[in-house]
């Protein structure tokens, strides 16, 4: 499958999409997600809100792109019927893949139905939702099998993610405020591969609304990790701290420094990368793959945007942070691709 996306996509980009839609329904139709959950990665494709009706008798449940319920209204006249279930896309301009989205939404919904599972609470999202009734949590878990005085991680991934080792432990699809994202909770020494995909911090299943914040944090932080993989681990402590901290509307100082740099220099980031992820002057510029004078410059322009020494005490302290939080903010990593209108 990923082999054709890659010559499709050279070839046809609507449709290498087309094939990405299908791709991305058969990993949560693998992973069992809700019905609840098949309607916001339709409506997060579509890019519009989607609506899903099993008869006439049962209220309609309809969507938003970001996840969010709408209240309840009417199927449109365009809504695709199939054995009993009516599914639609909302809008007057139309998709070039709407008809892909809504057949494998469809096939999706019934495939579940056909399982036998009743519908149920969204357990994932109330795990990941710390300010709900610990009991309420506690069920939630228990509902999905995960026991007591064990390990677990929540995982984060885009919509479109290449899945190479499917997660094995109860899925969703819940909202973030960047966006949905394809989740899962997993035992915590459990091999999981995907791209791009971010790793939270091992937590008991109380702590599971931590474990998703710094799994989130950390597939924003993905797209520079070599593999597209990031693991919450990796940033220690800051993980939680910089998972915590929401995404102001405006930038601080340090942060509104490293945005300006990166305006204006291109080798801006990755410099700034591998300052952070060296010990020395030396070390970042065998890093960057520049000379080692042509670092010391480079340094010189990031301690004047700064307006404090970036390698002494604090400052690499104040550089790093600025930094993770210049590319949490920046991220471009769960962009769906743009929906494309039919003539």
């Amino acid at each position: 499958m990923q082999e054709l996306l890659g010559r499709l996509r050279a070839l046809d980009p609507a449709a290498s999409q087309g094939l990405r839609v299908i791709a991305c329904f058969d990993e949560l139709m693998a992973g069992h997600v809700g019905t609840e959950g098949l309607l916001s990665a339709a409506a997060a494709l579509a890019g519009r809100p989607v609506g899903a009706q099993r008869s006439n008798q049962a209220p309609p449940v309809r969507v938003d792109p970001s996840g969010r319920r709408l209240p309840s209204a009417p199927p449109p006249e365009s809504a695709l019927e199939s054995d009993g279930l009516i599914v639609w896309i909302e809008g007057s301009e139309a998709g070039v893949n709407d008809a892909i989205i809504l057949e494998r939404l469809a096939l999706a919904i019934h495939l579940r139905d056909d399982h036998g599972r009743a519908p149920g609470p969204r357990d994932l999202a109330v795990l990941f939702d710390d300010s709900a009734d610990l009991a309420l949590r506690r069920d939630a878990a228990t509902r999905r099998g995960l026991p007591a005085d064990t390990s677990f991680r929540a995982i984060a991934a885009p919509l479109f993610a290449v899945w190479r080792t499917h997660p094995a432990g109860p899925e969703d699809v819940v909202r973030t405020d960047f966006g949905p994202v394809h989740t899962a909770v997993i035992p915590a020494d459990s091999a999981i591969s995907a791209a791009p995909l971010g790793i939270g911090i091992a937590v008991e299943r109380d702590d599971l609304a931590t474990s998703f914040r710094t799994a989130v944090l950390a597939l924003r932080l993905s797209d520079t990790a070599e593999d597209g993989v990031f693991r919450a681990d990796d940033l220690g402590v800051l993980a939680a701290t910089l998972a915590d901290q929401p995404v102001r509307p405006r930038m601080d100082a340090d942060e509104s420094a490293v945005a300006g740099l990166a305006d204006a220099h291109t080798w801006a980031p990755p410099t700034l990368d591998a300052l952070v992820h060296s010990t020395s002057v030396r070390e970042a510029a065998r890093t960057a793959g520049v000379h080692h004078s042509t670092m010391t410059t480079r340094i010189d322009v990031i301690a004047s945007a700064f307006g404090f020494d970036p390698l002494d005490g604090w400052g690499r302290t104040r550089m790093a942070v600025a930094y993770l939080r210049w590319r949490v903010r920046s991220s471009h990593v769960l962009e769906l691709p743009a929906p494309v209108s039919g003539s």
